[in-house]
Parts: structure tokens; sequence; C-alpha cells
């Protein structure tokens, strides 16, 4: 009997930018041992590309994601809910600021894979 992998659901307003650089973060770090997903309560229209950009810079490619809702079923099968502090908006700023939150993100999604022990 194999133990099920930990699934981790990344929440925000728009599903557009730092739950989708906290989703490729965990992808790239935890690979298939774990579930990871995003999804936001008010779902934009794409990805922003300024985050897609701040990624592409460390070689992870978030291009292909679409913002989704995240839904009640989904978030009750997530043994882990991060919400990205946009409050009860996201601001976007073009150009401001992504690169200083995308590190930030970076190091708590690693310390995360790191505490559920599905890091490579």
């Amino acid at each position: 009997m194999s133990e099920a992998k930990p699934s981790v659901m990344f929440a925000c307003v728009h599903n557009a930018g730092r739950s989708q650089m906290a989703l490729g973060f965990f992808r790239q770090l935890a690979g298939d041992r774990a579930v990871a997903r995003s999804g936001g309560s008010e779902p934009g229209a794409s990805v922003n590309p300024v985050a897609v950009a701040a990624m592409a810079e460390l070689g992870i490619d978030i291009s292909g994601e679409a913002p989704k809702a995240w839904t009640p079923v989904g978030l009750q099968a997530s043994d882990v809910i991060v919400t990205m502090g946009c409050g009860d908006e996201c601001p976007y700023y073009p150009g401001r600021r992504y690169r200083e939150i995308r590190d930030e993100i970076g190091r708590r999604v690693r310390a995360l894979v790191e505490e559920l022990g599905v890091g490579g």
C-alpha cells in the first residue's frame, strides 16, 4: 500500500499572478510527489505576463496556465491551503515588485515542500 500524496491549493483572488508563481515553484520542487493546484475567487482572464516573465527568468514556465476558480471540493481535497495575502483585492502595477514577490513566494514554497517531505 502506498501513502497518499500531500495535496496543496494556492488560493487568491484572480489566480493570475502570485498563486500561479507559487504553483510553478511547487511543481518544480515537488514534482509528482505531491498534488498541486491553484485557484481564485474571481479568476482573471489570463495569467499576468509580468508574472510569466519573472518566472521564466528562473527557468520556470507558467505560460501555459490559465486562471481558474477554486471550488469547495478542491479546497476540501487539499491538505494545505495557502492564501497569497491579496486581501480583498490584488492590485496590479505593471513591472513593479514582482521579482521581490517572486523570490519571497519561492522561499515560502521551498519551506512548504520541505515541511511536507516531498522535495527531490
